[in-house]
């Protein structure tokens, strides 16, 4: 400027002038923007659905009625909706902001049998629902396991242009099926271990009882159903017998049963919501294992959070846990769940993409470490599901 004549100066003062009133009207519109996204995002119709025909039909009103409750306190009109019931009402008689849910929600101390509400409900989509769904701004999915989770849900949204909370298709498909889990995270070479395992099938069981435990594998193993949750079907076992009864339990359930070896250890659980790993919580059932009965009713386990582990083992497993759900392509918000053994060799059991939230879950117990309430936790799963989509 100092090299500048003088009779220059008063064109520098009007480009100056003309720069700041274009970079004022630049962040006002953006201030504009962001406010109006913000209060979109504050302000939306949404629709808890949950329920269904799965085995984990209990745990999933649970959590949708935990959900809705909370999204209301968040200022959103809110329909909580049974898939498997029926709504012929007008669609605005569902929707409002009053707390009073009259869903039962009571959770046994035993999971149901496999067939129990496939046999009640003969639609997986009661009449008005897709309905009730296509009305909302976005749905949280609260659908645990089945076809809620493993992505047969999801592509039916996609095909009908319904916005929901979560993970894609893709996502649920490759975390709800353990074995495929196992096979992405081998693939993608993310340095993540998993235990030793192998799967076998209704038809090829039934051609060929196991004579021995299978080849690579001894006692002690679990024995679980490929795409189940909630420890549904789940089962340790050190001799034939107890194999044999395991895997009659098992394919209870579905057809295709994951055979893998026992990894003795703590049980940890990292909880991811967006981009950012929550603090690890340590699971400990105060009899057997983690099973559906030590989840799910009061006082039958201790859970630590944060747990106490150094912070370089909190860094791996967080490391782990992003790793995981980067892998398999998860969006909004997972929990992964681990075993560390006494040598402190940390292993990924599962991930999961719909992780529970009834009054016992973990994941808000892992937000609320962050600082994050119930409330904040569902709305930050909104926020982070709408992101999926490229809309105003």
């Amino acid at each position: 400027i100092m090299g500048v004549e003088p009779n220059c100066y008063p064109r520098l003062h009007t480009e100056a002038y003309s720069a700041i009133i274009i970079m004022l009207i630049m962040y006002l519109l953006y201030f504009l923007a962001e406010r109006r996204a913000f209060s979109a995002v504050l302000n939306m119709k949404i629709t808890v659905i949950c329920g269904g025909r799965s085995p984990e039909r209990d745990v999933s009103i649970s959590t949708g009625r935990m959900v809705a409750s909370a999204l209301k306190r968040c200022g959103h009109l809110v329909a909580l909706v049974d898939s498997a019931m029926d709504y012929e009402d007008n669609s605005e008689n569902y929707f409002s902001k009053d707390e009073n849910n009259s869903f039962d929600s009571d959770i046994t101390d035993t999971a149901p049998d496999g067939d129990f509400a496939a046999d009640r409900f003969g639609h997986y989509f009661g009449k008005g629902v897709l309905e009730l769904c296509r009305e909302a701004d976005i749905v949280f999915n609260a659908m645990h396991g089945g076809a809620g989770e493993d992505g047969t849900l999801q592509a039916a949204f996609d095909l009908n242009g319904i916005a929901y909370t979560g993970s894609g298709q893709k996502g649920c498909m490759l975390a709800m099926d353990k074995q495929l889990t196992k096979d992405v995270l081998l693939a993608e070479n993310c340095e993540v271990r998993t235990p030793k395992g192998l799967v076998l099938t209704r038809e090829s069981y039934q051609k060929k009882r196991m004579p021995s435990a299978p080849a690579g594998l001894g006692f002690p193993l679990v024995v679980k159903p490929a795409s189940g949750g909630s420890s549904v079907g789940v089962s340790i076992v050190d001799n034939l017998q107890g194999l044999a009864d395991a895997l009659s339990i098992a394919f209870r359930y579905e057809d295709k049963v994951l055979i893998e070896e026992y990894i003795k250890g703590r049980e940890f659980s990292v909880g991811v919501l967006g981009d950012i790993a929550l603090p690890a919580i340590e699971i400990i059932p105060k009899q057997g294992f983690y099973d559906y009965k030590n989840k799910y009713q009061k006082g039958m386990t201790d859970e630590i959070c944060p747990a106490d582990i150094t912070a370089e083992q909190l860094s791996d497993m967080q490391t782990m846990a992003l790793a995981v759900y980067n892998g398999l392509s998860l969006k909004a918000y997972a929990r992964v769940d681990f075993i560390m053994t006494e040598a402190g060799k940390v292993y990924c059991l599962e991930a999961n993409t719909l992780p529970g939230m009834t009054p016992m879950s973990l994941l808000p117990q892992e937000a609320a470490a962050a600082g994050i309430d119930f409330e904040l936790l569902c709305q930050r799963i909104v926020e982070e599901s709408v992101k999926k989509y490229d809309r105003s």
